[in-house]
């Protein structure tokens, strides 16, 4: 019984001492989440709904926004809610949900934004095999490999979280589940965890953003050979998505590798708001709502609406 959890419950501290964060939960996080859930649903519907969409690209893109709405639906309702009620317990199963869930949409984001990387390299510098390599069947494989992967990421981080001892506090200084916070509150040896940590951090976070640094760094290097090709365009189109999915690897790097002694209550939930809100809500905006095919497909399916309406 060496390993047995005691604690039945915890208890979601959604400020910290000293701090009063209700603005937040009543007017930042619902709003962030209603235009999050807004934009990504427009994606969905716009490159389902237009046959000209139907494309890889465009594909990718509906999971992704698929994703986005799954991954800030996990925290920030429950948020609100508690914010909304006062009560902040959640139930060890309930927190085990929560953590898995987080872990497991934001690999399969980090994945889904590297293959997005790659599969606009492939377009670009090799846009003669392109149909040959970005075949429907490959990209479904890749979508159902980077499902996987995310479910035996987060399989891995919940069990080995939750085989600890929790029989010190239950309140947990965030305003959702997480791996760090639970690792504070364990009367455990945590040194296997944390290596873990580290280590798929550094293989899952570094690997993409290798991969898409990589990829970038080809498309510059191939636009820049054609001027025809607008440069200009490019670079202004792959800026904002590295700067994206930096903000999202530095913010939950940030949370997840800082040592617990050096931790600070406030930073950690601004960090963690970052990397579960923020990604969700610009990938629309960076993605898709600035490309003029999709500002097209939009007016078609609206106007398909408005005319069905008549």
């Amino acid at each position: 019984m060496a390993n047995a959890t005691m604690v039945t419950e915890f208890l979601l501290l959604g400020s910290p001492d000293g701090w009063d964060l209700s603005f937040l939960y009543f007017t930042v996080f619902p709003m962030t989440y209603l235009g999050t859930l807004l934009e990504n649903l427009l994606i969905v519907t716009v490159t389902t709904a237009d046959k000209h969409l139907h494309t890889p690209m465009y594909f990718f893109l509906r999971n992704l926004s698929i994703l986005d709405m799954c991954f800030i639906s996990v925290t920030v309702p429950n948020a609100c809610v508690n914010s909304l009620t006062g009560n902040r317990a959640i139930s060890v199963a309930g927190c085990a949900t929560q953590i898995f869930l987080v872990i497991f949409c934001a690999c399969v984001e980090y994945l889904f934004l590297s293959i997005m990387a790659w599969d606009r390299y492939v377009a670009i510098c090799q846009p003669l095999q392109y149909p040959l390599i970005m075949t429907p069947q490959i990209c479904v494989r890749m979508t159902l490999a980077s499902l996987l992967s995310g479910l035996i990421y987060a399989g891995v981080h919940t069990g080995n979280t939750f085989r600890l001892s929790f029989c010190q506090s239950n309140v947990v200084h965030q305003f959702f589940c997480d791996v760090p916070s639970l690792l504070r509150l364990s009367c455990s040896d945590t040194t296997s965890n944390m290596i873990l940590l580290l280590v798929s951090a550094v293989a899952v976070g570094g690997g993409s953003f290798g991969i898409i640094i990589m990829s970038y760094f080809r498309i510059f290097s191939t636009v820049l050979k054609f001027p025809t090709r607008a440069p200009g365009k490019a670079f202004s189109t792959c800026t904002p998505h590295i700067l994206v999915f930096s903000l999202f690897l530095s913010s939950g790097s940030g949370v997840y590798l800082r040592s617990s002694a050096t931790s600070d209550t406030l930073q950690d939930m601004v960090l963690s708001a970052f990397y579960t809100m923020v990604p969700p809500f610009l990938n629309p905006l960076i993605y898709s709502l600035r490309n003029q095919q999709v500002k097209d497909a939009v007016g078609r399916v609206m106007g398909t609406q408005l005319f069905s309406g008549k």
